[in-house]
């Protein structure tokens, strides 16, 4: 079985460095059902060819069943098809397996002679020409275009003398884009087995493992994610349903939940930045307008508002915290830290820590960001919130996001008394949410403004609330009485109602 990957990249023998392997050279490696080999039989400054070839010994591969890891797939079961079957030469789980073992450090994003290319996307095209694929070449198209190729997957036909037999299970596969090295064979080693629909070994639930972490950063939000989970896990239905729980809590942390519905059912245009985006560009501007330049992300998740902070050269020192250490390895996965430059790898800091207590380390900072956090905390802990921000840690600024429960009735899908998340312990109205901040800026003495995130309802307000706290010597906090519109963000400028 073959596959063929090539860039145009300028040098492009630098995918020799990247690989780990010399373009001068046939490396072999011993697999346990063969060998497999990488040459290139292309190498120049313009354009550099590696072809993966594996040779599969049909007798190693029938002789490694019934040993506690293999698995006949169900073509292969009868006896003669151990040993007489497309292994050989059809793409397949074999051919994942032997990129997972000949590319080990290129799928990891490492590159010890040329990081700052192995951390940067770069043409490629990737051929494999005999793929065995159980859905055709539309399943082909559906998996791998999401992810940024061009797909080209020609079905091979059984017989080309005979055209009326019509088309064989096979396809050759051309894959076309500009995509970093490391995410581009991650897809790979996911999605062939996926296609074959028939793995060569017993999976175990240690496979959910290697799914989750070649399928980090891009299938939690696959929309095939569930087909490609299923069939990677050969439809063993309990590890799949494990699989999609993992998922489905990558997706919470890599993107605030309370988007979830919005997205879902139309509530921001289609031609408008979602509401996540926007959401996002508001408290960037909180935060550039307060002048900060040492900054707080407190429950940062898988790190969207980080990687835009580390960004902007403006933020010398950015700190991101998160009670799940899965949602920090998310986020240090997105920010690139292993490959980004020292000097730019010492500005961010992520930290576990649980915001209802107090953290002696996030004292002194200039700001502090709270984007959809608050409602995921029993409102009992509440005051422990307040007194660990506001009391404690005190930076001068602290921006606050947080759902506006009243515009949930222009949500479709969202049943009368429902919160967009089921993680949300509450979700606040406009004046409960006022009432908040009233008590935060008593207490703590702070002022605060108060607007709104996303497209203005007249009736029920924005889709997400806005409060920006500071350190001032007045306790003012201005009040939602009038609202005006601001490109994205509406924001309230009303003064205090007279007797309160």
């Amino acid at each position: 079985m073959l596959l063929t990957l090539t860039t145009t990249h300028r040098p492009a023998t630098d995918l020799g460095y990247l690989l780990v392997k010399h373009p001068d050279r046939v490396h072999s490696f011993e697999l346990p059902v063969g060998v497999a080999h990488v040459v290139y039989p292309e190498a120049d400054e313009r354009r550099c060819t590696v072809a993966l070839l594996v040779d599969v010994d049909p007798l190693r591969l029938a002789g490694g069943r019934g040993r506690g890891r293999s698995q006949p797939s169900a073509p292969d079961s009868f006896t003669l098809g151990q040993y007489v079957n497309d292994r050989p030469y059809a793409a397949s789980s074999l051919l994942a397996s032997a990129l997972a073992r000949v590319f080990r450090s290129a799928l990891r994003g490492e590159s010890r002679d040329r990081p700052e290319l192995a951390a940067a996307a770069i043409p490629l095209e990737v051929r494999v020409p005999v793929l065995r694929c159980r859905g055709g070449a539309d399943l082909a198209a559906r998996v791998f275009a999401p992810l940024g190729w061009a797909v080209a997957a020609d079905p091979i036909p059984l017989d080309e003398t005979h055209p009326d037999w019509g088309d064989s299970r096979y396809v050759d596969l051309t894959l076309t884009g500009t995509l970093r090295l490391a995410d581009a064979l991650n897809h790979l080693y996911v999605l062939l087995p996926v296609l074959d629909d028939a793995k060569h070994y017993w999976v175990a639930p240690d496979e959910i493992d290697k799914l989750l972490r070649a399928g980090a950063g891009w299938l939690a939000g696959h929309p095939e994610r569930s087909t490609i989970t299923r069939r990677y896990l050969a439809h063993r239905r309990a590890l799949a349903g494990e699989a999609m729980a993992r998922l489905a809590e990558q997706r919470l942390a890599e993107e605030p939940p309370a988007d979830s519905v919005a997205e879902a059912d139309g509530g921001e245009a289609p031609h408008r930045p979602s509401l996540a985006a926007r959401r996002r560009e508001a408290v960037l501007a909180a935060l550039a307008a307060s002048g900060a330049s040492r900054v707080l992300d407190l429950g940062c998740g898988g790190g969207a508002l980080l990687a835009a902070l580390a960004g902007d050269r403006r933020y010398t020192e950015i700190v991101g915290t998160d009670v799940s250490a899965r949602a920090l390895a998310l986020a240090a996965r997105r920010l690139g830290l292993d490959r980004l430059p020292e000097r730019q790898r010492d500005r961010i800091r992520l930290w576990q820590s649980a915001l209802t207590y107090r953290d002696d380390r996030l004292r002194g900072y200039d700001a502090a960001v709270l984007m959809e956090v608050v409602e995921h905390v029993d409102p009992s802990r509440l005051p422990a919130l307040e007194d660990a921000v506001f009391g404690h840690a005190r930076p001068a600024t602290v921006v606050v996001t947080t759902p506006n429960a009243e515009h949930n009735v222009r949500y479709e899908g969202l049943e009368a008394g429902r919160f967009r998340h089921p993680d949300h312990r509450f979700e606040w109205t406009r004046a409960e949410f006022a009432g908040w901040v009233d008590r935060v800026t008593a207490t703590h003495g702070y002022a605060a403004t108060i607007g709104g995130i996303g497209d203005d309802d007249p009736e029920v307000g924005a889709p997400t609330q806005l409060a920006v706290f500071t350190t001032t010597p007045t306790n003012a906090t201005t009040r939602p009485n009038a609202t005006t519109q601001t490109n994205a963000t509406t924001q309230t400028t009303a003064p205090k109602e007279a007797g309160r």
